[in-house]
Formats: C-alpha cells, structure tokens, sequence
C-alpha cells in the first residue's frame, strides 16, 4: 500500500472514532486486549447477585454490562455522567424500569443510605465514602480498574510529547488504603499488566483517538511521522503490542 493510501485510510479511522457506550465492535479482529486476566470480573458479580438483592452499577456506560447480567430490572440502579452515554441510558435503561440518574462516580451518588446490597464498578470513577455510605451493612463493592501506567508503550509509540500520567493514583495499594480508610473490609485485591496487540494501524489510530485522555492532543497529520514507524513495526514483526494495567479490589461494609 502507497503512503497517500495508507494516510488516507488513518485519517478516514480518525474521522469515524466517535462511541455510544463502551462499543469497541468497529476495531474487531484487529485487536485484541487483556484477554488474560487472572480473575473474572464478570463471575465475581455473579457470586454475591442473587435475584433479591439491590445492585448498583456506577460508570454504567451505555449499560451493556448491566443488562449482561440478566437481573430483575426493578432491583438494578445505574449511574452514568458522560453525556452521550446518558441520552444513550435514558434510551436504554430508563423504559425498562431501571432507576438510573446522571451523576459522576467521583462525587455524591444520588440515592439514600444503605440502598445496595451490592455497589459494581468497572472502569469507572469511585468515591469510598459514598459507597460506604449507599452500601447495606454486609454489603460488597466490586471494582475493575484501569490502573495509571495502562497502555504507555502504545502512547509513547504515538505522541510526540508524552504526557505525565493521566491517572497517577490508579494503583492498587492506593486504592485498598482509601476503603480501608472509610472502614470498609478489602477481602481481595488484585494487579496485573496484561497485553494489548493491534495487527492494524488504523485500528490504532481509532483506539487513540477513543481514549483521549491516554492519547491527548492525538492526531493523524502532527504525528504522521509516529505512525509511519508504527506500521514499520507491523510490517518487521505483524503486530504492535503494548501493555495493559488492571487491579481488582473487593470489600465489604461490616457493621460499626
């Protein structure tokens, strides 16, 4: 392929890089990440959910992991602050009769104490003291996180200035001594750096335009010359990898 091509096909994927929810379906098969983690988010949730119990899903999305798990929608809350998320759960939760409000997971939550039986997080902001607060005694946070040095190789390939950080507390041991802080019990904890492997550029270049915040000031035509000796990778080795930093935490409020 040509390099006018080639330019041309990047700045197609960073002109079509908008998301509704957390919908990475247009980069499919063209990467692939943290398939290896060592727990199961998805299965932890699933021990402490039975069908009486009152879950909370801050940093919702668009809810696609929400409705996953398939539990009466009269006893699921969601909160969600990006806006085109929130038009997208008003759209998508709100007619099923899931009580979910716009508020951002760093801040207050909008529901009454001791509300939950259990408090979901993945990805998302999270303020201990709220979820001590909205938690039943008894009751269990869960969080995935993405933690501060996810994804610095593939922003070190990119950007012609690499920032600091974006994230620099997103690390597990400051998280477990913020709940225990607020006296919740940490009953796991868990980090690892995965694997994130691209076999196509423009698929890179969605990527960073997706996840601003990682990728600032990201663009096609300043960091041409990154990308150029991006696909010089692909075409030496057949793929572009890059590591990924996740940490789980669990705890439970147990009573004064």
């Amino acid at each position: 392929m040509d390099k006018k091509t080639q330019l041309a096909q990047w700045l197609q994927e960073e002109e079509t890089a908008h998301i509704h929810g957390w919908d990475f379906s247009h980069i499919q098969g063209r990467y692939a990440e943290q398939d290896d983690l060592p727990w199961d988010y998805r299965g932890l949730v699933g021990q402490y959910l039975q069908p009486e119990k009152k879950l909370l899903d801050i940093d919702t999305g668009g809810g696609e992991f929400l409705l996953s798990l398939n539990h009466p929608c009269c006893n699921l809350a969601a909160t969600e602050n990006y806006p085109p998320n929130v038009a997208l759960c008003e759209k998508t939760l709100l007619p099923l009769g899931i009580d979910f409000r716009q508020a951002d997971g760093n801040g207050l939550l909008p529901f009454d104490d001791e509300s939950f039986d259990l408090v979901i997080n993945r990805h998302g902001n999270f303020n201990p003291s709220e979820i001590r607060r909205v938690l039943k005694t008894g009751g269990v946070f869960i969080t995935q996180q993405v933690g501060a040095e996810n994804d610095r190789e593939l922003v070190e390939l990119l950007l012609n200035d690499v920032p600091a950080l974006p994230f620099p507390n997103q690390y597990l041991k400051i998280a477990q001594a913020a709940f225990e802080s607020e006296g919740l019990s940490v009953i796991k904890a868990e980090e690892t750096f995965g694997s994130i492997r691209f076999w196509d550029v423009g698929a890179l270049v969605w990527f960073a335009h997706v996840i601003e915040w990682e990728f600032p000031d990201f663009n096609v035509k300043d960091c041409l010359a990154n990308l150029e000796r991006a696909q010089g990778i692909l075409e030496r080795n057949g793929i572009i990898e890059g590591r990924t930093h996740r940490f789980l935490l669990v705890a439970r409020k147990w009573d004064e």
